[in-house]
């Protein structure tokens, strides 16, 4: 049931970076330019009082330094990259098992 429930969520995560990613190069062709929506920007617009609220809660549960370093990489990434990863990452934790390799049951 969980197995579903992760890749189903990958699926729809990987929608979303789709859609980012389209949204972003028909931007970038419009302005004749580059143009990247990063993950905060995005999140802001959507709900704003929470990334406020991940931000005080990361400052006092993680050290400062790999507080930084989340904030820099992860918040600033491009919107279609923080979601592609992480509709993967949801994706490979709900693949099924592995049938294990051996003699046959019929036997």
């Amino acid at each position: 049931m969980f197995r579903f429930l992760f890749r189903f969520a990958g699926l729809w995560l990987l929608a979303g970076a789709f859609v980012a990613l389209v949204i972003d190069g028909t931007r970038s062709i419009t302005a004749g330019r580059m143009i990247v929506t990063p993950a905060a920007d995005a999140w802001l617009a959507v709900h704003p009082a929470s990334i406020e609220g991940l931000r005080a809660a990361g400052e006092r549960s993680l050290p400062l330094w790999l507080w930084d370093l989340a904030s820099v990489y992860v918040l600033n990434a491009p919107l279609w990259a923080v979601l592609g990863v992480l509709g993967a990452l949801f994706i490979l934790i709900g693949r099924p098992r592995a049938r294990p390799i051996g003699y046959s049951s019929r036997d």
